[in-house]
């Protein structure tokens, strides 16, 4: 028999004893199409990244520049927003439909309170921002342009990732997943008409002329900001449509509650300072590797890129885990949580394990799809063959940090990857790299994750994390 979520959560509110089959089923329905969603995302940031680079070396250092920039704002607006959703599996899996629907609809003033000030914020400093970041002067007019628009998005893109995993927390991962796929697909068409000029290509034998805003760098931001705006738009009319426990239409207060902001706080604050705290730890990671060189600095650009291909299904895993632990929490199933919690962090390590030793085998091979420079992609493989290694405790941090989240104890999560990016992977990087060059970088990378997996293993084992509920 197969079991939804929202089955599954009722019969653990009712004290049911659930086999791991069906378990390890629900497990599956979640983490499956998360994973699929994870893999369509990260293909289509290649794409988009070799539509921008075929441009030319200066429009891809353009937006380079303010990536990190990029990623440090969107991480801050991730955490906030996944608070809702985590509070959202709660309050369904404790059956409080009422108490759910009453989140939704402070996250959509949320939303469109805090997506509108980091839009305005992002706007703001977009025209200094590169030249604070140390960018040469003929770059800074795009890199300037990329950002503000980017930035002009911000509402859309924190309303679909925000309504996406309100949707997953209900058990529906399918959705969320065609919706990326969606917007992924319309990043690449956008891009393909606003970043070239109109040109001529030969198409099955005959020869068109095809039409081209000839836009550049700020084509390609216009053409990622209006897929997230459909994007954001359709996740929304989804959930106002959508019959359900989820369902707006039915009565409720739009009143922001005491609670709400009190476990926003409780939760979502940690879980922004951990982005931030590792996005601006990444910052620090390529000042270092800076000094080493051209080819290393391309050789760590590519490398991330190729490994990015390994851990993304862990993060997929890791979305279905911060549902299934907050419902189980919800229901007041310790058992079910600790059972889900070990079931996603062994499923996240075995997969990443797989992807690891993939990795070693296909390094050269992966860097040589990026780049036909024989020195970076002799370094490349290299040091994603030390990487390799570490892969399934990357996987165990990853998944367990969202078992954690998803019963509430985002401020473990917090400190324990405070501490082991910057405690350990910048210390180590810092010594290492003068020495061993690049290799010491990405030796103390993989001595880093293996030490944050075993970290967040031994908080799983001892079960404190469930005594951090997120409702209050």
């Amino acid at each position: 028999m197969k079991l939804s979520l929202e089955q599954l959560s009722a019969r653990m509110r009712q004290g049911e004893d659930i086999p791991l089959s069906q378990t390890a089923q629900v497990v599956l329905a979640l983490s499956l199409p998360s994973i699929l969603q994870q893999m369509v995302v990260t293909a289509m940031e290649y794409i988009d990244a070799a539509m921008v680079g075929h441009i030319g070396a200066e429009a891809t250092a353009a937006i380079g520049i303010v990536s990190s920039s990029t990623w440090l704002l969107h991480g801050v607006l991730v955490g906030l927003y996944t608070a809702f959703s985590i509070q959202i599996a709660q309050y369904l899996g404790a059956d409080r439909q009422e108490d759910a629907r009453g989140v939704l609809r402070q996250s959509m003033l949320f939303n469109l309170i805090l997506g509108l000030g980091a839009a305005a914020f992002g706007i703001g400093i977009s025209r200094f921002l590169p030249g604070w970041l140390g960018a040469d002067p003929s770059l800074q007019a795009n890199a300037s342009a990329y950002f503000a628009i980017w930035s002009a998005a911000l509402p859309f893109t924190m309303a679909m990732g925000m309504y996406t995993a309100q949707l997953r927390a209900t058990g529906d991962a399918l959705t969320p997943g065609l919706i990326s796929v969606l917007v992924c697909v319309l990043d690449i068409v956008f891009n393909f008409f606003l970043i070239n000029p109109s040109r001529t290509l030969v198409l099955f034998g005959r020869t068109v002329t095809v039409w081209g805003a000839g836009l550049g760098v700020p084509g390609a931001a216009l053409g990622t900001a209006l897929s997230d705006v459909i994007g954001g738009l359709l996740a929304l009319a989804i959930l106002l449509l959508r019959d359900g426990p989820l369902c707006i239409r039915r009565p409720g207060s739009w009143k922001i509650t005491r609670s709400c902001l009190m476990n926003l706080w409780r939760v979502g604050a940690p879980l922004a300072a951990e982005r931030a705290a590792l996005s601006s730890a990444q910052v620090v990671l390529v000042r270092i590797v800076s000094g080493l060189g051209t080819v290393a600095i391309a050789a760590n650009s590519l490398g991330v890129s190729a490994e990015g291909l390994c851990y993304m299904a862990g993060y997929g895993i890791q979305d279905a885990a911060i549902a299934l632990i907050g419902q189980a929490v919800g229901a007041n199933r310790r058992d079910m949580a600790k059972r889900f919690a070990w079931l996603c962090t062994l499923m996240g390590m075995g997969i990443m394990a797989l992807s690891g030793a993939g990795l070693w085998l296909f390094a050269p091979a992966l860097m040589g799809i990026f780049t036909a420079d024989a020195a970076v992609i002799a370094l490349g493989a290299r040091v994603l063959r030390i990487e390799a290694f570490a892969e399934p405790m990357f996987g165990a941090s990853i998944v367990a940090s969202g078992a954690m989240q998803g019963a509430g104890d985002s401020t473990a999560c917090f400190v324990l990857n405070l501490v082991s990016m910057w405690g350990i992977r910048l210390t180590l990087a810092s010594l290492l790299a003068p020495r061993f060059g690049l290799v010491g970088v990405w030796g103390a990378m993989c001595c880093e994750l293996c030490i944050r997996g075993l970290l967040f293993l031994v908080r799983l084992a001892r079960g404190k994390w469930l005594e951090k509920g997120a409702l209050s």
